[in-house]
């Protein structure tokens, strides 16, 4: 079974593909130093560096070459011109991303296509992007004539093991055939309970990363031994593992930490801090879970990141950790790249879940072109 993956990033949405056997053909991504991620943990995967405007034609894409399309298509972009008038609304230029994954889909013509997002896309002007998305998808002639069963879910990272506060919004869209959406995720969790029974287990901080050794200058330490049902399913053979580095923080901030108690924040300290973010200067809980890892994990003042018990921001490896990346998955380039890469990233858990919902949906489609072949070769044969 083949996956495109589009607006790729490091490659969190298609590692969950790829745990449950599915093969990444193709993946888009514009940021090379990113790019260089995907292809270090996906060599096998032919990854295109490019805006996805450029490449949004029959020369990089053609009918029938995957069987699903997914893609974390940024939002920022979204307009409300069209309001009423679908064809508006996708050909309006500040909405060229969703354009391009949705020309995509029509060129490949994929059974399934699943399209990540934020959860803040449901309410953006007062839910009218929302509407006009999930219009177009289902829309008929915007599809050159192919019709997509459009649905949407928001998956709670904490639902699924993750140790984050994540939500994020998933819409899919099956082709031809209707589906009983939420009588199919319920069969998705029972499939994966099947091969995994701890796979939904609530997962703190502690189960978390509470096993990895002392950060080091150059990110490298010795593997440890995973004690928790949560290290264990992210654990690598590997002697070594990677991005466990240290941030350099300046002496006032560590000053200001060592002054921080578990579940305090900046509110703790007898002056101003100059912060967007009301969780600047947070120190997290053992015994809870994280809020969402964001591209600032590594800064005091980006948020409640701060180590449980060190005077210190978390390591790119803790991150990904509390993402849900396994310790074989290595991150490539300076350090705001990588931050950027954990912090904007699907995590793995999420990715997989969806993976295990299109093996159903294929296979129920797999079965039912089967049974419908069978009924004209007998109708044939009678005639």
């Amino acid at each position: 079974m083949k996956v495109i993956d589009l607006f790729a990033g490091c490659g969190g949405l298609s590692l969950g593909f790829i745990q449950n056997g599915f093969e990444i053909t193709k993946a888009v991504e514009f940021d090379a130093e990113i790019a260089k991620t995907y292809s270090e943990n996906h060599p096998q995967t032919n990854m295109i560096v490019d805006d996805i405007a450029n490449i949004d034609n029959n020369k990089h894409f053609f009918e029938g070459e995957a069987d699903i399309v997914i893609g974390g298509c940024p939002c920022q972009g979204f307009s409300t011109a069209g309001a009423r008038i679908r064809k508006d609304f996708v050909e309006d230029p500040r909405n060229y991303l969703f354009k391009h994954f949705l020309n995509i889909v029509k060129t490949v013509k994929p059974k399934i296509f699943i399209m990540e997002n934020v959860k803040g896309m449901m309410t953006m002007q007062k839910g009218e992007i929302f509407r006009e998305i999930i219009t177009a998808l289902s829309d008929k002639e915007i599809m050159d004539g192919e019709q997509y069963h459009v649905y949407y879910k928001i998956l709670k990272g904490i639902e699924l093991g993750i140790p984050q506060k994540r939500e994020r919004l998933f819409i899919v869209g099956i082709k031809d055939n209707e589906i009983d959406f939420d009588a199919l995720l319920l069969d998705t969790k029972q499939k994966i309970l099947q091969s995994n029974e701890r796979f939904f287990d609530k997962v703190n901080i502690k189960d978390a990363i509470a096993n990895l050794p002392t950060v080091s200058v150059d990110g490298f330490v010795n593997n440890p031994k995973a004690t928790t049902s949560y290290e264990k399913y992210l654990s690598s053979t590997t002697a070594i593992i990677s991005n466990h580095i240290k941030t350099n923080h300046s002496e006032k901030a560590v000053e200001r930490m060592r002054k921080i108690g578990n579940g305090e924040n900046f509110t703790s300290l007898d002056e101003t801090i100059k912060s967007v973010h009301s969780g600047a200067y947070g120190r997290l809980c053992w015994d809870e879970v994280a809020p969402t890892i964001t591209t600032r994990f590594d800064t005091p003042a980006g948020g409640r990141f701060i180590h449980p018990t060190e005077n210190r921001t978390l390591s790119p490896r803790e991150a990904a950790r509390i993402q849900s990346f396994p310790d074989n998955f290595i991150f490539v380039g300076n350090k705001t790249s990588v931050c950027k890469q954990i912090g904007n990233a699907v995590p793995p858990k999420m990715s997989f879940y969806w993976a295990n919902f299109a093996q159903i949906v294929l296979s129920q489609s797999v079965n039912y072109e089967r049974a419908a072949t069978e009924e004209a070769n007998e109708t044939c044969g009678a005639g």
